[in-house]
């Protein structure tokens, strides 16, 4: 599989602060690539300089072998988290305002389609659902029919349901060997879209893989849940005071137990005469290795 994106050692600092500090990773042509962090972990700033809207301070940043280039403007596609549309125009005149400004678009009738807009085409983009705006912006960035696609958090905000259906979009785009690179806060998206993820945390890169190797490798073991009450607090202290093979973690009404062994947690569990009906075992996710690596701290 060839790179179709090169960054070596980017680097950008505001003031102080150090936003991104010495990042490299390639980017295959095809592929979905996850960039994932909390907030402040110097993401956006790396997206933004990605996208050619931030230039910087060191490293380098190559699109097909060459530095970001009339090339590239013409085959990316951006899709921002917030983007202002032309008020009192329709979604099918905004699509076709967007098509002016490129010497190589899609097929309209092909991208209304593939996005799904058929139902609200000829509705003012002031009147659009959240769900509807979403894919009416995602259209946009796809107007150029570009080579690599940007998603900056596209579902924040929506339903389950308009999140599921976006995916949906994404896959069909994913299937036509576009290379997209997704910024989001959702674990549950990152591994349901992405071949690859970065986590970023401080300005630097702290971990990547496919979600499934990251999980391999950080985690052997899968969490027990239980409902939490008084008389399964006093069970768990005592089973704790015998070292037990498990690690508890208390929730505010519920309580998980990790353990790589089920089948001798259970026994544990029963012998300490602890109720099993509420029992629910599940294994890991990313969102355990989000918290695993950048900590639970509350970040602004």
């Amino acid at each position: 599989m060839s790179s179709i994106l090169q960054v070596k050692q980017l680097h950008k600092q505001f003031d102080q602060l150090k936003a991104v500090n010495g990042v490299s990773f390639e980017v295959d042509e095809g592929m979905c690539l996850g960039l994932l962090g909390p907030n402040g972990a110097g993401k956006t700033t790396t997206v933004e300089m990605l996208e050619a809207i931030k230039t910087p301070d060191k490293g380098s940043i190559q699109y097909r072998g060459a530095p970001l280039n009339e090339e590239f403007r013409n085959n990316a596609g951006i899709m921002f988290q917030s983007t202002a549309l032309q008020d009192f125009i329709t979604v099918r005149e905004s699509l076709e305002l967007f098509q002016q400004l490129y010497p190589k678009v899609s097929d309209l009738e092909q991208l209304i389609q593939d996005c799904a807009l058929g139902d609200f085409l000829y509705q003012e983009t002031a009147k659009l659902s959240g769900g509807q705006r979403q894919r009416v912006l995602l259209a946009i960035a796809l107007v150029n029919d570009p080579d690599i696609i940007f998603l900056d958090e596209p579902t924040t905000g929506l339903d389950p349901q308009a999140r599921h259906n976006f995916w949906q979009l994404i896959h069909k785009i994913k299937q036509k060997n576009k290379t997209i690179v997704l910024t989001t806060h959702y674990m549950d998206e990152a591994y349901e879209l992405c071949d690859k993820i970065i986590i970023m945390d401080h300005g630097e890169i702290i971990s990547q893989g496919s979600p499934r190797d990251l999980l391999s490798e950080h985690f052997n073991d899968v969490v027990i849940k239980l409902q939490k009450s008084d008389d399964l607090e006093s069970k768990l202290m005592s089973l704790e005071k015998q070292r037990c093979s498990m690690s508890i973690t208390r929730h505010e009404s519920w309580v998980e137990m990790q353990t790589s062994d089920v089948n001798q947690a259970v026994k544990q569990l029963l012998a300490a005469e602890i109720s099993l009906s509420s029992m629910q075992i599940r294994e890991r996710t990313l969102d355990d290795l989000f918290l695993e690596l950048t900590g639970k701290e509350l970040r602004t």
